[in-house]
C-alpha cells in the first residue's frame, strides 16, 4: 500500500479565483509530475505551474493518465508529487494498487477524477492518497491541492505577506506602509513585522523612532546564515504585536542584489509572522519584481497625477497578468487636495484603472510632518484623526480580518479592578 500523509477535500470550490479571504501558502522546492487523460486539465496544469505559490516547484507533465504513470517508474525514481488523472473507479483502484508496487516511500499522490462518491472516496484515502480533486479542475484547484500537501493543519500557519510600493517616489508610500502596519498590530491584533527594503534611504526606522543596531542588510548579506534564530535576532520591538526589520540608511556600501536575494529572509519570516509588510522603494529591478509578484497582497500608492495615473495603470496590468490566480492589487490616493495643485479626481483615476481606490487620503502636511519628525505612528499624534479610520480599512482589505472587538465595561468594572488590585 502507498504510504503517503492523508489529506484530502470533501469538496471542491469554483475552479475560478479563489475567495478574497482565502490564502493558500506556497508550496517547497518539490518536484512534481503530472499525467493527464485530457489537454483541458493538462491546460489546468501547465496554467497552475506558472502561478507564484508553485514558483518553486518543479512541475513535469505528461499525457496518458495511470498507465503511463507506472510504465514511467518502473526504471525511475518518483517524484515528491504524483499527480493522476482518472475518468473510471475499477480502473483506477486496480491502478493505483500496481503503482504502489513501483512508487518510493514518501511520495504523495493527488487524483483527479470524476466520480463524486464517497465510497470511492474511503478507497482512496484507504489507499494512502493525498487528495482527491474532482473535475473538471482550474490551475487554481490544483495550486491549491499541491500547495496544502504541504501545510498541515497542525503546523503553524504560514505568514501573508503584503507588499506596499509607490507608483512614483515621494508618493508617501513608506508612511502608508508604517500606519497600516500599526493598525494590523494595534486594531487587529496580529503579530507583523515590517520590512523596510529601501536600504539605503528607508525610513522605518526613523517612522517608530527605533535606531537598531543590526537589521535586514545583515540577513541579505549573509544568506548562509539566514534561519528563524538569527532573523529574531535582527527584529527591533516596537510594540507587543509589531516588529522592525530595518534598513542601514547608510551610504557606506552598493545594495546591488540579484533576483532571489531576499528569498530566503521572505520564506524565514513566513514562518515565524502571522503577517509580514514590505516596505518596497520606488525602482525598478529583478528583485523588486519578485517581492511584488511573489506578495500575497498589494497595495499601490498612488498621488492624483497623470505619472502617477500612467505607472499605477502599468503595475494593475503587470500583476494581473503575473498574477492570475490572485485578487487584482489593491491602490489607494494619497496627498490628495494639494492647494492650487491640478489633479486628477478620484473618479477619473478609477475610470483609467477599471478599478476604486480602497481609500483617498487628503493632503495634510502637519500632522503628517509632526509625526515623522517625532518618529510617531498618526495614531499616536491624534487619537481621532480621520486617516486613522483610513489605514484600518486598508488593513482590513489587505489580511482579510475585522477590527477586534474591546471588551465593553460594565458600572461594576472599577470596583472589580480595585479589587483585583487588593
Amino acid at each position: 500500500m502507498i504510504s503517503y500523509a492523508r489529506q484530502t477535500q470533501d469538496e471542491q470550490p469554483d475552479a475560478a479565483t479563489p475567495p478574497v479571504d482565502e490564502h493558500i501558502a506556497p508550496a517547497p522546492r518539490v518536484s512534481v509530475q503530472a499525467f493527464c487523460e485530457t489537454v483541458e486539465t493538462a491546460a489546468a496544469v501547465q496554467s497552475a505551474g506558472e502561478d507564484r505559490r508553485l514558483g518553486k516547484a518543479h512541475l513535469k507533465i505528461q499525457m496518458g493518465g495511470m498507465a503511463a504513470a507506472i510504465e514511467a517508474y518502473r526504471s525511475a525514481p518518483t517524484p515528491n508529487v504524483i499527480v493522476l488523472e482518472s475518468d473510471g473507479r475499477n480502473d483506477l483502484l486496480t491502478g493505483l494498487d500496481h503503482l504502489a508496487t513501483v512508487c518510493d516511500a514518501g511520495t504523495r499522490v493527488v487524483v483527479i477524477g470524476r466520480i463524486n462518491d464517497v465510497m470511492l472516496y474511503r478507497e482512496l484515502v484507504r489507499r494512502g492518497v493525498s487528495d482527491y480533486v474532482l473535475s473538471p479542475v482550474g490551475p487554481i484547484d490544483v495550486v491549491r491541492s499541491i500547495c496544502n500537501l504541504f501545510s498541515a493543519p497542525e503546523a503553524k500557519a504560514v505568514g501573508r505577506i503584503i507588499a506596499v510600493v509607490g507608483a512614483k517616489g515621494g508618493v508617501g508610500a513608506s508612511t502608508i506602509s508604517h500606519n497600516v502596519a500599526w493598525a494590523i498590530a494595534r486594531d487587529l491584533a496580529m503579530d507583523a513585522v515590517v520590512a523596510d527594503l529601501d536600504l539605503a534611504f528607508g525610513t522605518a526606522g526613523l517612522d517608530y523612532n527605533q535606531d537598531p543596531p543590526q537589521g535586514i542588510a545583515d540577513a541579505v548579506f549573509s544568506p548562509d546564515r539566514v534561519d528563524t534564530a538569527f532573523i529574531d535576532r535582527l527584529l527591533s520591538k516596537c510594540t507587543d504585536h509589531l516588529s522592525l526589520l530595518a534598513a542601514p540608511a547608510t551610504l557606506d556600501r552598493v545594495y546591488d542584489f540579484g533576483t532571489d536575494a531576499f528569498d530566503a529572509v521572505f520564506d524565514t519570516l513566513r514562518s515565524t509572522m502571522p503577517c509580514i509588510v514590505l516596505d518596497i522603494p520606488h525602482q525598478w529591478s529583478g528583485w523588486t519584481k519578485r517581492a511584488l509578484i511573489g506578495a500575497d497582497d498589494i497595495l499601490i500608492v498612488a498621488a492624483p497625477d497623470l505619472a502617477n495615473l500612467r505607472n499605477t495603470k502599468n503595475l494593475f496590468d503587470l500583476l494581473k497578468a503575473s498574477r492570475p490566480n490572485d485578487r487584482p492589487p489593491l491602490y489607494c490616493l494619497n496627498q490628495v487636495g494639494v492647494p492650487k495643485r491640478p489633479e486628477i479626481a478620484a473618479a477619473e483615476f478609477a475610470k483609467a484603472i477599471e478599478s476604486q481606490p480602497v481609500v483617498s487620503i487628503p493632503f495634510e502636511p502637519q500632522i503628517f510632518g509632526s509625526a515623522a519628525n517625532n518618529g510617531q505612528m498618526i495614531a499616536e499624534i491624534s487619537a481621532n484623526h480621520k486617516s486613522i479610520e483610513m489605514f484600518l480599512q486598508i488593513a482590513q482589505r489587505l489580511t482579510g480580518r475585522s477590527e477586534t472587538k474591546k471588551q465593553k465595561s460594565s458600572l461594576l468594572s472599577p470596583l472589580i479592578e480595585k479589587l483585583r488590585g487588593k
